[in-house]
């Protein structure tokens, strides 16, 4: 269940909202690919909830925003370096797994990792999570993540003196998600993706009941439009133990990512808190 921990537009919420509704996430409740014309395999279970969740700072601000796209709020989460002027600053969006939402990043280690990126000398960005469901994309349900992201999100950074996004970093269902968005915005500079839950057949992605069909799932799997994307501003993290590796492989196969990597590791927190280091330093050497 979620708690608001978040006052209306233009007012970032206290800090005590924001732990309670920090820890009242409980993680992400992701379901698994299987690599084979049969049933499905059971996904991991969801992440514990964090017990010492990011305090909010000047520099990490959490809102509630109206989107008509999606046709309710949504949280517009805004991680910026600490001591750094936010005006004018390169944006990477990141998209959250299922069953989860943007405050998922504020225990990721998302600012630690900026932090260190510009104590190494690269250029100060800032990562806006927002709120998204059904694999980021429309399914005919009367909410469409991907026109939020592309018609809204640019004002709402606009707003608060931020550029639009050139870059896009996604977790599991996210990495479906920022993948679908690159499609459409050949122009992004990063695209990171770490455990992105890919579908190799039409049974396992009609397992995870949110598409309407074969015909619209083919329309927005990754997997099926390859040739769409651009391998030398792609970056892929998935581990080894990771339901979703066997597609993630046959993504970096067909793609031919700058950075493809395959470590140790499964469908967790700790997995992408360990990555998010590298991944966010991936996104700096390419988002000025």
């Amino acid at each position: 269940m979620r708690r608001p921990g978040a006052e209306r537009v233009s007012h970032a919420v206290s800090r005590r909202g924001l732990l309670l509704g920090a820890t009242a996430l409980g993680g992400s409740a992701l379901l698994s690919a299987c690599g084979a014309e049969k049933a499905p395999l059971v996904g991991p279970p969801p992440v514990a909830p964090p017990n010492s969740p990011t305090p909010l700072t000047d520099a990490v601000t959490v809102q509630k925003m109206r989107s008509a796209a999606r046709n309710r709020e949504v949280n517009l989460v805004i991680i910026a370096p600490d001591r750094v002027s936010r005006v004018g600053m390169p944006v990477c969006v990141a998209l959250h797994g299922r069953g989860a939402d943007a405050r998922t990043f504020l225990d990721l280690g998302v600012q630690d990792a900026l932090n260190k990126a510009v104590a190494a000398g690269l250029p100060a960005f800032a990562v806006a999570a927002v709120d998204g469901d059904n694999y980021w994309v429309d399914v005919g349900k009367g909410d469409d993540p991907q026109r939020m992201l592309t018609a809204e999100l640019p004002g709402w950074l606009a707003q608060r003196q931020l550029r639009p996004p050139t870059a896009m970093f996604g977790i599991s269902m996210g990495g479906f998600g920022a993948l679908r968005y690159a499609r459409e915005h050949k122009d992004l500079k990063a695209v990171a993706v770490a455990s992105a839950a890919l579908f190799l057949s039409w049974p396992d992605a009609k397992s995870r009941k949110v598409f309407a069909d074969r015909e619209q799932w083919e329309s927005h799997e990754p997997l099926l439009h390859t040739g769409e994307l651009s391998a030398s501003s792609t970056g892929v993290w998935c581990g080894n133990a990771d339901p979703f590796a066997r597609a993630d492989r046959k993504l970096i196969k067909a793609l031919d990512p700058v950075v493809a990597k395959m470590t140790p590791g499964e469908h967790n927190d700790d997995y992408w808190r360990g990555i998010m280091p590298e991944v966010l330093q991936f996104v700096g050497e390419r988002i000025s």
